[in-house]
């Protein structure tokens, strides 16, 4: 037990500390491509280059409205019941959360090998998972000595 314990713990914090690189870049990424996209000025309605093409499309689609802007028209419509309603989704709540708290035991480290296994686990090649452990790791620290954590939680039930 306690053995299975320490397995499952090491692929916790392997884990963890994979997915903070990959979605550190993840969101530098998704902010990017927007920025990318509406510098890009095109004549003619299109591009077509040796190796890209690109053209802008543009239609009109039905969306529903947000909350916001249906709970304000609920209002306009209906003064007292919307008010009542304003006051509803405003009232804060107790919500109670339940988190596995981890970190590493001083002097302890997690090994090469557990890391690449979570990186075997997602789908990547051995080979794949040994050319990207430096640079993931590399990353890793970097951002470790900006937030210094020794511990992390990972939520794992939320109820009212």
């Amino acid at each position: 037990m306690t053995e299975t314990l320490e397995r499952q713990m090491i692929e916790i914090i392997a884990t963890d500390r994979i997915d903070k690189p990959i979605s550190s870049m993840s969101g530098k990424l998704k902010r990017r491509k927007p920025k990318l996209a509406q510098a890009i000025e095109l004549e003619n309605g299109g591009y077509k280059g040796d190796r890209t093409w690109c053209k802008i499309d543009e239609e009109d689609k039905q969306k529903a409205r947000g909350m916001k802007e249906g709970v304000e028209k609920f209002e306009n419509q209906f003064p007292k019941y919307g008010r009542i309603l304003r006051g509803y989704i405003e009232e804060q709540r107790t919500v109670r959360e339940k988190y596995l708290v981890f970190g590493m035991n001083d002097g302890c480290r997690i090994t090469s090998k557990d890391y690449m296994g979570v990186m075997q686990n997602l789908g990547f090649s051995p080979a794949i998972s040994e050319r990207l452990y430096p640079e993931l790791m590399d990353i890793s620290h970097k951002l470790k000595r900006k937030r210094d954590e020794t511990e992390r939680s990972i939520l794992i039930e939320q109820g009212i």
